[in-house]
């Protein structure tokens, strides 16, 4: 107490030289209260928050966007545009929504450009192994090796006047799980910026997009300023990359980005366990079962959340080699993979761009 009476003038100056200096008040002038809202879609948590004036606004469009997009492309809700084509598509073209039709048509490419180890026919896979339900199971080698037989996006046929979707075998379907997710992050950004939003995130469960910049923390401004920088009011979103071990909540890794998508995929995600071996959801539809391979997480950083969902799928289907060297041949997107050695490496992009802050892994640049 005595040294707090014996040095008050000092103690007055400086606070003052800090107001004048950051030309605010004492209070945190760069504080926002966000309007955040939650919600179960997409067989996820979905969770929006949005900064500024028409933010509750912009979130309560946001969330019924992705209801809508739930309902038109869901492949196991009953009435759905998805389900639909896969109950009558082999018999006639289908009609289907703007889109639909535009996320179809996406995940066709993203088929075509993997050669086939990421497709949308992979649904007759994912009806016998049932992962994700309550009852998963391992189903036989005759069920496999009969699902496979209706699995090839390329008897997809698509009819652009007409709007319109036809599978060329009784028996195929189609399953936008891998892609779906993402363009509803997309239409999250869009209907935030519709709304006026210059400053959001949103996460629908590992599908991290981010609109503009985060305000700087005041303590740090107020730091700079009296250090004479002149440091910026915003900086980078800082996005924590699940850690594949530990589980979800922990974080091993940190990447800065604004106005970008971060989609993180593994094997943790969805998996049961039979006879003392455990298998996830990532189905190879080539051999029928989960995708073997040294990876036990993949993160894509893209412009758009639809290709950044699709690619880290892709990547655990490619491998590590050649899924790193997809992503390479990919202008403007990057991507971070961690292997069961838990050895990270990144693409050329992200070199010193990933901040590891859990020392059991270790980051190796290239392939």
């Amino acid at each position: 107490m005595k040294f707090i009476v014996r040095h008050l003038k000092i103690i007055v100056t400086l606070l003052f030289i800090v107001i004048i200096v950051s030309g605010f008040t004492l209070l945190n002038p760069f504080q926002e209260k966000p309007v955040v809202k939650t919600n179960f879609l997409l067989n996820t948590l979905v969770s929006i928050k949005a900064y500024g004036k028409n933010a509750q606004e912009a979130a309560d469009a946001a969330m019924d966007r992705i209801r809508e997009i739930e309902d038109a492309m869901s492949a196991h809700a009953e009435g759905s545009e998805i389900w639909h084509v896969n109950r009558q598509g082999h018999r006639e073209h289908v009609k289907v929504s703007k889109d639909t039709l535009e996320v179809i048509q996406r995940g066709l490419y993203y088929s075509r450009l993997t050669n086939g180890y990421f497709d949308i026919t992979v649904k007759p896979l994912v009806d016998v192994w049932q992962i994700g339900t309550e009852q998963p199971r391992v189903p036989s080698a005759d069920e496999i090796k009969h699902a496979i037989g209706k699995i090839g996006y390329q008897k997809v046929a698509i009819d652009e006047e007409q709007q319109s979707v036809k599978l060329d075998l009784q028996g195929m379907g189609i399953d936008l799980g891998g892609i779906a997710k993402g363009y509803a992050a997309d239409e999250v950004l869009r209907i935030l910026k519709e709304h006026g939003i210059q400053r959001a995130y949103a996460d629908l469960g590992g599908n991290v997009v981010v609109l503009g910049q985060k305000k700087r923390e005041w303590g740090q401004y107020i730091i700079s300023r009296l250090n004479r920088q002149k440091g910026p009011t915003q900086r980078h979103w800082r996005i924590g990359i699940q850690d594949p071990v530990k589980g979800r909540g922990l974080h091993m890794a940190v990447v800065e980005v604004a106005d970008q998508a971060v989609v993180t995929s593994g094997p943790y995600e969805r998996n049961f366990q039979q006879d003392g071996k455990v298998y996830h959801h990532i189905l190879n539809p080539f051999t029928g079962y989960p995708a073997e391979s040294s990876l036990i997480s993949a993160t894509v950083i893209a412009e758009k959340s639809m290709d950044a969902d699709a690619l880290s799928t892709s990547i655990f289907l490619l491998g590590e080699k050649e899924g790193l060297r997809l992503i390479e041949s990919q202008p403007g997107i990057e991507a971070m993979i961690i292997n069961k050695d838990k050895i990270v490496r990144v693409t050329k992009g992200l070199e010193g761009k990933v901040e590891i802050v859990d020392q059991t892994y270790s980051l190796k640049s290239g392939e």
